[in-house]
């Protein structure tokens, strides 16, 4: 096999490694397959070429062209995602291994652009919450708005997912109209290279928007801006040391960061032997021991479970952990592979070695254990490891020592609350999992370990068959933890878009935020158009276009004919002393219900046309009952358009209905779908 050259891709060209470029080896053979690093990368270059060329590429954009360009790159991945689990293999990693990273990445993608077409408006403002009244007659307003930042977006990369790791960082920086430079761990940043390879092949990027680096980043770090984001994956060791940068601390550059994390898994004191919860709870620890060999920043460090079932766990994990296979991981017998290369596996036992000090190994030999297809010696393997720590409340290493393999510690808890103290003790954690079917339980540890972790994942035999386990992060969910772990945030959603925006508020007129945000706010001017608006396609359809209706008088018969008809019979709308007992009525009055089917009477244009569907009403409030012989009549505005397809768009009307003396009686925002 020739040695692979694993290049930059800087400024728009390509860059094979140089001087200072580092030797790659086999995570499972140890001999050397690749190199990679420059120390002659013009790094100013770069930025300079991300914010002038990238950042003005993308801004150009809309969020949802930007949704659109993601969907676009996942599918071209995922066509090719069978060159990559080829190359991944000399990580260490496993077939099942490259599923959670590849597949996982490619499925964030494609999570992203659906949330970036369903949930960010197509325009190039993102609105933050609520308008907010700042004057007593509406004149006034204030709204919160997020655009995209002018810089560029750094991202630092750990080993143990060249591909997930940068999809679940670049995804929703893309979205939010900022250029990435990514900078994957050199020990698998082969991988990572080729997932950049075929991105950039595609064509679907803009110029500018991605570059790469192989190797390390040099003094990059040093000429950042306050428009610039840092975010880093990796040990706390490390974190520290760049967030310390000067640069950084005097820019107040963002810099998120999740790192090392002793994450645990507690066992509900409901989940005896025998029961569903107590063989998913050794199933999930036993996942986590050894997929990717540990190597994972969700991993189950510390295993917590009741103190008189402590040695059934131990007996039933060692039991399912001495099932678990370890070799090559391209055999299909094999269900662990090695650590990342041979400098981890010296870590991972050097840490090991501190948390025995504490804690009794009671399972996994790391000088005696079998690997198939490959030389222990020379590959990174270890076993699994499994140590017991019968004192927690006086240990230290086993709470503060994290050894980044397939090696957990078990320890045993009195009652709920020391449970909970033990969990916390980790001092911030991306993620605790809770096995338990007792509700009180989950509550409970929600309220004591919330403060100290970033996700809190329970399971019991409801959920099992469908959740996604206790090391995966969801692309929906925040990815972060405080403390320890960093302090940051990743993923999330849309949150995880607006790291890479700066949220401003504006204040101004209801005309001068409804132009800003492309969404007429009540009290903006109102616009009559040429003809009925349900006889116009979504194109024609103006912005705070208004149709006002004439009033329609609401009689007695009325409101009885509705109660019977529909069974509601309620008393407010049928008998008038207890009506009147009512505070909040003046005798009978009409269904609310009522009023809404009598609006769309009003507005609606009956005839075949561009309104194809009536999909939902959002924000219904009822505001000052109707009474028999009052009237009412509607004003109809299109608050806000968004294109769904080539074929339609929705189109959200503010909707409000008044009495004779223009008081409020309802108000909401109807939902239809219009044609093109």
């Amino acid at each position: 096999m020739s040695l692979l050259e694993i290049s930059s891709f800087a400024a728009g060209r390509w860059v094979a490694p140089g001087a200072g470029a580092r030797n790659i080896a086999s995570a499972i053979t140890g001999k050397v397959i690749a190199s990679a690093g420059n120390d002659a990368l013009d790094v100013q270059a770069m930025l300079d070429y991300a914010r002038t060329v990238g950042g003005a590429n993308l801004r150009k954009l809309t969020f949802h062209d930007r949704a659109r360009m993601l969907k676009a790159l996942a599918g071209h991945l995922n066509k090719h995602k069978q060159a990559l689990y080829d190359l991944s293999f000399d990580t260490g990693a496993t077939q099942s291994d490259h599923m959670i990273d590849i597949d996982g990445g490619i499925g964030t993608m494609f999570v992203f652009a659906s949330k970036g077409r369903r949930e960010m408006p197509d325009g190039h403002v993102y609105l933050d919450g609520d308008v907010e009244q700042l004057s007593r007659n509406g004149t006034f307003l204030g709204q919160h708005i997020c655009t995209p930042l002018r810089g560029v977006a750094v991202h630092i990369n750990a080993f143990n997912f060249p591909v997930w790791g940068m999809l679940e960082k670049l995804a929703p920086t893309l979205l939010a109209g900022v250029p990435a430079i990514v900078k994957p761990a050199t020990n698998s940043c082969y991988v990572t290279e080729l997932a950049v390879k075929l991105m950039l092949d595609s064509g679907i990027l803009p110029e500018g928007a991605l570059q790469l680096v192989s190797g390390g980043l040099g003094d990059m770090l040093d000429h950042l801006t306050m428009q610039d984001v840092v975010s880093f994956t990796g040990s706390a060791q490390t974190a520290l040391k760049l967030r310390a940068n000067p640069v950084i601390l005097e820019n107040s550059v963002r810099f998120v960061a999740e790192q090392d994390s002793l994450n645990a898994s507690i066992l509900g004191p409901d989940a005896q032997p025998g029961t569903p919860e107590f063989d998913l709870f050794v199933k999930e620890v036993s996942r986590e021991m050894t997929t990717k060999a540990g190597q994972k920043c969700t991993a189950i460090r510390r295993i917590i479970a009741p103190q008189a079932q402590v040695d059934a766990v131990i007996e039933a994990l060692s039991a399912r952990l001495s099932k678990t296979t370890i070799g090559d991981p391209r055999l299909e017998t094999t269900r662990m592979g090695a650590l990342v290369s041979n400098g981890q596996k010296r870590d991972v036992l050097e840490k090991a070695a501190i948390i025995g000090r504490e804690a009794e190994r009671v399972f996994g030999n790391p000088d005696s254990f079998t690997v198939d297809g490959a030389d222990a010696d020379k590959g990174a393997f270890v076993p699994p490891m499994l140590f017991h720590c019968a004192e927690p409340d006086k240990a230290q290493r086993v709470h503060d020592t994290e050894a980044f393999g397939p090696v957990s510690t078990i320890m045993g808890y009195r009652d709920l609350d020391h449970a909970i103290d033990l969990a916390n003790r980790g001092q911030g954690s991306l993620v605790a999992s809770v096995i338990t079917h007792d509700p009180a339980v989950a509550r409970k540890v929600a309220i004591g370990a919330g403060a100290y972790h970033g996700r809190l994942y329970f399971n019991n035999r409801d959920s099992m068959k469908e959740s996604t386990g206790h090391g995966s992060p969801l692309p929906h969910m925040v990815h972060g933890g405080p403390g320890r772990a960093g302090g940051g945030e990743e993923l999330g959603g849309v949150r995880g878009v607006k790291h890479y925006m700066q949220r401003t508020a504006i204040q101004g007129s209801p005309d001068i935020l409804s132009a800003i945000g492309e969404k007429w706010v009540p009290g903006g001017t109102e616009v009559k158009g040429p003809a009925h608006p349900f006889t116009r396609k979504f194109g024609e359809l103006a912005i705070g276009e208004t149709l006002l209706t004439a009033p329609r008088t609401v009689t007695l018969e009325d409101i009885e004919t509705f109660a019977h008809f529909t069974g509601d019979t309620f008393y407010a709308h049928m008998d008038d002393a207890a009506a009147k007992r009512n505070p909040f009525f003046p005798g009978r009055v009409a269904h609310g219900y009522l009023l809404l089917s009598f609006a769309a009477g009003m507005f609606v244009q009956p005839d075949e046309g561009p309104v194809l569907a009536n999909t939902g009403l959002d924000n219904l409030r009822f505001m000052k009952p109707i009474s028999a012989g009052e009237s009412i009549k509607v004003r109809l505005t299109v608050k806000k358009k968004t294109p769904r397809n080539e074929e339609y768009g929705e189109v959200r009307w503010h909707v409000t209905l008044t009495n004779q003396d223009d008081e409020i009686a309802a108000e909401y925002e109807l939902l239809t779908m219009n044609a093109f």
